[in-house]
């Protein structure tokens, strides 16, 4: 397989990944937390349809933030009027998962990452405590 075809299958996959997003609806919600020591937060944005896929990186980044009692996780509905400013800020228009600082302002996208390894359960968890690690050190 030549690059031309290696990228062109890459670019197929991250186009169906990211358009599936709009083929389930849900019911969403948002929690976090507010600590005055929380040196980072995890947010993940939405659009008000959610894919299979969009649902397991939720999953996933729940279950990897039990290893981090005090770090908040948000659940951001970008269609929500409300949270209008939000997703501007971070250019969220659906499916995202952002590392943030709220205090420096700084913030780290990893929803290529989120959506790469979605199917893969160790890896994501695994990725994603090492995305945060660095992301606290920084």
């Amino acid at each position: 397989m030549n690059t031309k075809n290696i990228f062109l299958s890459f670019a197929t996959l991250m186009i169906l990944l990211f358009t599936a997003c709009n083929s389930e609806a849900q019911n969403t919600k948002q929690t976090s937390s507010s600590n005055a020591d929380v040196k980072i937060e995890v947010i993940q944005f939405h659009s008000e349809h959610r894919c299979m896929t969009c649902n397991k990186i939720e999953t996933l980044t729940k279950e990897t933030l039990k290893a981090y009692p005090n770090i908040p996780f948000s659940l951001v509905n970008v269609d929500d009027k409300k949270n209008e400013k939000k997703a501007e800020q971070f250019e969220a228009t659906g499916t995202a998962l952002f590392l943030y600082n709220p205090k420096t302002g700084k913030k780290k996208d990893l929803t290529d990452f989120a959506f790469m390894n979605a199917g893969n359960q160790e890896k994501f968890i695994e990725g994603l405590k090492k995305e945060i690690n660095l992301f606290l050190k920084s």
